[in-house]
């Protein structure tokens, strides 16, 4: 980070090339629409670069750059939200592959969940962070971290077909 604040391309590029499919997958999955999902990380580099020299090099990097990436997605979404009207929202498909069908079902009841749920869902098992650096990257603590991804859990489970933990009454 020292190099990229003061200048040095090359790094700033090395960067990029590391974290812009994880980038481009994660804000795809939360803000859904394709050309958002752009926005959001052409933006996030840019703030990336700006800020830096404000970078603490003694904490991870991953944790900063998904905060910056998710606050990105969460205004592309605020923004767009109030631009583009609902109907047309939800006549847009995304263009992302298709999965295999038996991926088809966790994939759509991922997409289903609440931001809330969904995100911590979304670092955790396919960006294999931490719950500490989840926490981090979402602004909570780990104790409301770790309710979230139980609800996020449950609600899969309820959405996939599957039974609780536990017993029922």
């Amino acid at each position: 980070m020292k190099r990229i604040s003061q200048g040095d391309r090359a790094a700033f590029r090395e960067l990029y090339d590391t974290y812009f499919d994880y980038a481009m997958r994660t804000a795809w999955l939360v803000v859904q629409h394709n050309e958002w999902a752009k926005d959001a990380v052409q933006e996030t580099f840019l703030r990336v670069y700006r800020n830096s020299g404000q970078y603490d090099t003694q904490k991870p990097f991953k944790p900063w750059f998904y905060c910056i990436l998710l606050r990105e997605c969460y205004r592309v979404m605020e923004r767009e939200r109030k631009v583009v009207p609902l109907g047309e929202q939800l006549e847009r498909i995304p263009v992302e592959p298709q999965l295999p069908d038996q991926q088809v079902d966790i994939y759509e009841a991922l997409q289903g969940l609440d931001d809330l749920y969904r995100i911590p869902l979304i670092l955790k098992y396919l960006h294999d962070y931490s719950e500490k650096e989840i926490a981090e990257a979402v602004g909570v603590n780990q104790n409301t971290l770790k309710s979230r991804l139980y609800k996020g859990r449950e609600k899969m489970r309820q959405r996939l077909g599957g039974e609780s933990y536990g017993t029922q009454a």
